[in-house]
């Protein structure tokens, strides 16, 4: 059985393009353009031979690949400079009211509800379950809290 070079190429971009929508990050939708160029290099008989084709595809994929990649990531991504400044964080907890629900020591880890959760806390201070505290900072995955003044 004798298969058609071109539309080998052509339907080994078409999976490689619709693969690139199962699995984003902007790499394979390259390589799947880069079969079609190789396809059409070969439909025109620029690239007779496997070896030429494979190189066709390589050339033009890696090239795409490096010299569009960003332009496409920032259009349809969007652009993002940097990490995010904590300063900036607007999940940022402190000054939130919370009430104790497990009995809190100096040194010890008890519990408190915020917005229906139940959170690990510490405290320099003794909190007794039914205390309203206030979040002073989080430590990792749990809160530091005080008293209410």
């Amino acid at each position: 059985m004798n298969f058609d070079p071109v539309l080998i190429w052509f339907l080994a971009g078409l999976a490689l393009i619709l693969a690139e929508f199962m699995i984003p990050g902007v790499i394979l939708i390259f390589f799947g353009v880069g079969a079609w160029i190789t396809a059409l290099s070969t439909w025109m008989g620029l690239t007779p031979g496997w070896t030429s084709q494979l190189l066709t595809f390589a050339v033009s994929s890696v090239v795409m690949l490096v010299l569009l990649r960003r332009w496409f990531r920032a259009r349809f991504f969007g652009y993002v400079e940097g990490g995010q400044d904590p300063e900036d964080n607007l999940d940022d907890l402190a000054g939130h009211e919370v009430t104790v629900s497990r009995d809190i020591a100096p040194g010890e880890m008890g519990k408190v509800q915020y917005k229906g959760a139940s959170w690990s806390a510490s405290s320099e201070s003794n909190l007794a379950e039914g205390d309203r505290a206030i979040i002073v900072r989080t430590e990792g995955i749990a809160l530091v809290v005080r008293p209410v003044s």
